[in-house]
């Protein structure tokens, strides 16, 4: 029975990709919430690099995207139910 959970894993799990790089984006607009909103939860919480498959380096640049449009009120610091 062990092996046919492992089986069952193996198959629901994808290659996690960094959209970025896939679709050859260099830069990560704070001025486009809608995009933003792809990386962040219900809560308003920054979604870490394992859940979202980002590379480190564009994982770093929508966390400084996300903290300008909370800056310049685009996007909330904190919310009941954001999507």
């Amino acid at each position: 029975m062990s092996l046919a959970n492992e089986r069952l894993h193996k198959q629901d799990a994808r290659k996690k990709y960094c959209r970025f790089q896939k679709a050859g984006i260099k830069y990560v607009d704070y001025k486009d919430p809608n995009f933003l909103l792809k990386f962040v939860n219900e809560q308003g919480r920054i979604l870490p690099r394992r859940i979202t498959g980002t590379s480190l380096k564009f994982q770093r640049k929508v966390a400084q995207a996300v903290a300008k449009a909370r800056h310049l009120a685009l996007m909330p610091y904190v919310t009941d139910s954001l999507k």
